[in-house]
């Protein structure tokens, strides 16, 4: 059945795109959400364990978001982990530690990188693809992502004595 939904067939394949490489993005970090939540360490685990169930619970909704934005048009999401490392910007590699601070850092890096990947599409989703709904959705999702990555930047900042 051909959608008829004002965007062409074209433009909703090459959205779908980069769509699907953001969702790869959005579970590979909602696994290494998981992997802080489950193995974090340290004199303030309790609280930081807690702090990454809220952000795996969030990191799981976003991920259910972003494969039914997929959907939207017509497209189908890519759902096996092969292929999410095949689209993904992230890296599942991690050698650090299990404190709170190391763990952060890796997620910040990961949220800052997303961050920047759904700047860059904003406006290639709204003008090159005519695609304002997307558009809408990726800048609000951007502003979750911005909201995350200034808690833990703000965690993981040194304090000068």
């Amino acid at each position: 059945m051909n959608e008829t939904i004002g965007i062409s067939e074209n433009n909703r394949e090459k959205v779908a795109h980069q769509l699907a490489k953001l969702l790869a993005d959005e579970f590979l970090l909602y696994t290494k959400v998981l992997n802080a939540h489950w193995n974090v360490e340290g004199p303030d685990f309790h609280t930081v364990h807690l702090y990454f169930e809220d952000l795996y619970k969030q990191s799981a909704d976003i991920v259910d978001d972003v494969a039914e934005r997929i959907r939207h048009p017509g497209h189908y999401t890519p759902a096996s982990l092969a292929k999410f490392l095949q689209l993904t910007h992230l890296t599942e590699q991690y050698a650090g530690n299990n404190d709170s601070i190391s763990l952060m850092k890796v997620l910040l890096a990961d949220h800052e990188s997303i961050i920047v990947f759904l700047r860059e599409n904003i406006n290639d989703f709204a003008y090159a693809h005519k695609d304002a709904g997307t558009s809408d959705y990726i800048n609000s999702l951007m502003e979750k992502h911005e909201r995350i990555a200034w808690m833990l930047r703000a965690h993981t900042k040194q304090v000068k004595a």
